[in-house]
């Protein structure tokens, strides 16, 4: 059911920001380049090599005409962005294993120097003779796959695989933190997509960041050093937006961006979560409403300021801005909002809408592809502070899913939606006004536990100023749910409810979670006696 309305207890006021720039979309057009969507791509030379993904717009709601085979991207192309040329080549000419892999969507990757690391992924396997996620590692040779490609040659030589159930997730990302790789989030999903949870599907999501190293040095490609972390709260997350963070004290790590969906209600999580060598945090005393699904993003680092930006491009989000109001809509729709979380130098978010929006409903399954010729980290984030002309051309937007409408899904109206063949040079305009909108994303509920240390009982206080849904999770330091239920006695102003744990596996330490309206996340960390 579609809900929208105004929403009042989140304070937003026009500002002024450390962040003086306005953001320029200017469109460029690449002759016989498709439109895709939920793609892979890696850069060389100032060239693009863009793999997999669909050619078609968002999924029916039909399980026999969602993820059609025929719709698969079955061809690599290579892209210059500077003479708007693309080039091509079938996959058809590959091994099965690899072949079908890199035709599916939603894979995970991440370019380390020449080589293009492709994880999982969702599609029709011929062989298999069903949907599934693919248990596949790829590595690519990237220099080597994109000059093959140009010149007409053979392609094999240029891929490596492995198979693994470690690697059996979609809607994943992909990142890298000194030698270990970080695959955070995603879904096991196998079978036929049914939007009415009927039994043409098992999906098991993955609530775990992944962590190994990699040796491409010889023939065989081969993973090691493997752990992992489990959180079934916060980590419950895909289709989400991975952005690489330089924190206030140097570290350099990631922030996971929203994602779906909680485990008892098909919202977005609107908290972000940080990852660093040390572990994770989520950050629960945020809220990022704008940008909720996987879209176009680029992160930039101002070390004058000790700020780290990121943007997002259009997509799909719970809440959108209409005639200067905020809206919330549970469907969580296509939008055109362009904007900003930034992260200052205490290491507080912040979050604002920007002046400008998408041309379009765009966005949503498209990719940012940073321009390489300016200053950058490996993980892609843009050194601001050392570029010091007053327009400055941070990249490109290519594909993603067009709509036509906000909610097609619900409409069942995904026929109306297509893969979008735009391709956006972005550009960033050194200007000293620039109002943005300022949105309130503090988290208002607070919670306090006693006694803690516990033995069996725990009493929990907050107050309530409306009536509202108040669920609970208890999970241990495996990231396990031990127990979770409603809070079904709430009232309004203080409310003081005692829980029975029932910590079976004795754990030393628990952690509680309460969630608030659906949208608010609490969590304390309980020591047993």
């Amino acid at each position: 059911m579609l809900i929208a309305f105004s929403i009042t207890i989140i304070f937003t006021s026009k500002a002024q920001t450390s962040f003086d720039y306005q953001v320029d979309l200017k469109p460029v057009h690449v002759a016989n380049l498709p439109g895709l969507q939920s793609y892979v791509f890696a850069q060389h030379d100032n060239k693009w090599i863009i793999i997999g993904g669909r050619k078609d717009g968002l999924h029916a709601r039909q399980p026999f005409n969602a993820f059609p085979l025929a719709n698969n991207n079955s061809t690599i192309y290579v892209v210059d962005i500077n003479t708007n040329q693309s080039w091509s080549s079938s996959l058809t000419s590959l091994p099965t294993g690899i072949q079908e892999q890199l035709q599916s969507t939603n894979m995970s990757f991440y370019q380390d120097e020449d080589s293009l690391y492709i994880i999982g992924g969702y599609a029709f396997s011929p062989t298999a003779n069903d949907h599934i996620t693919f248990d596949k590692l790829t590595a690519v040779n990237i220099s080597g796959l994109m000059n093959a490609v140009i010149n007409g040659n053979g392609i094999t030589t240029f891929f490596k695989q492995i198979s693994d159930t470690v690697f059996a997730v979609t809607g994943a990302q992909l990142g890298k933190i000194g030698n270990t790789y970080y695959l955070v989030g995603g879904q096991k999903f196998m079978g036929r997509y049914n939007p009415m949870g009927n039994p043409t599907y098992t999906q098991t999501y993955s609530n775990q960041i992944r962590k190994f190293t990699l040796d491409n040095s010889s023939t065989q490609l081969s993973f090691s050093n493997y752990s992992t972390i489990t959180d079934a709260v916060h980590l419950r997350r895909r289709d989400y937006n991975l952005l690489p963070q330089i924190y206030p004290n140097g570290d350099e790590g990631y922030m996971i961006s929203s994602g779906v969906f909680q485990m008892t209600t098909d919202l977005p999580f609107l908290y972000p979560v940080d990852i660093k060598v040390s572990g994770y945090t989520p950050q629960t005393s945020f809220n990022q409403y704008l940008s909720n699904y996987h879209s176009a993003k680029v992160a930039l680092f101002d070390s004058l300021n000790n700020n780290m930006h990121s943007l997002f491009f259009g997509g799909m989000s719970q809440y959108y801005y209409q005639n200067g109001a905020l809206i919330q809509d549970n469907n969580v729709p296509f939008v055109k909002t362009i904007s900003r979380v930034t992260r200052d130098a205490n290491g507080s978010l912040q979050e604002y809408q920007l002046p400008i929006e998408m041309p379009d409903f765009k966005g949503a399954g498209a990719e940012f592809i940073p321009n390489n010729n300016l200053p950058h980290t490996h993980s892609e984030i843009i050194k601001l502070h050392q570029i010091n002309q007053d327009t400055i051309l941070i990249g490109h937007i290519f594909g993603g899913i067009k709509s036509s409408a906000l909610n097609p899904f619900t409409n069942n109206q995904t026929s109306t939606t297509n893969a979008d063949t735009s391709i956006y040079a972005v550009r960033l305009i050194k200007s000293k006004n620039v109002s943005v909108q300022e949105i309130n994303g503090k988290n208002p509920y607070e919670i306090m536990v006693y006694p803690n240390p516990l033995t069996d009982k725990i009493n929990i206080s907050f107050i309530n100023d409306k009536k509202t849904a108040v669920e609970y999770y208890i999970t241990n330091s495996l990231g396990q749910i031990i127990q979770k239920d409603e809070l079904s006695r709430t009232q309004l102003g203080e409310n003081i409810i005692t829980i029975d744990v029932n910590n079976s596996k004795k754990s030393a330490v628990l952690f509680l979670t309460l969630v608030f309206e659906n949208k608010y996340f609490v969590t304390k960390k309980l020591n047993m006696k």
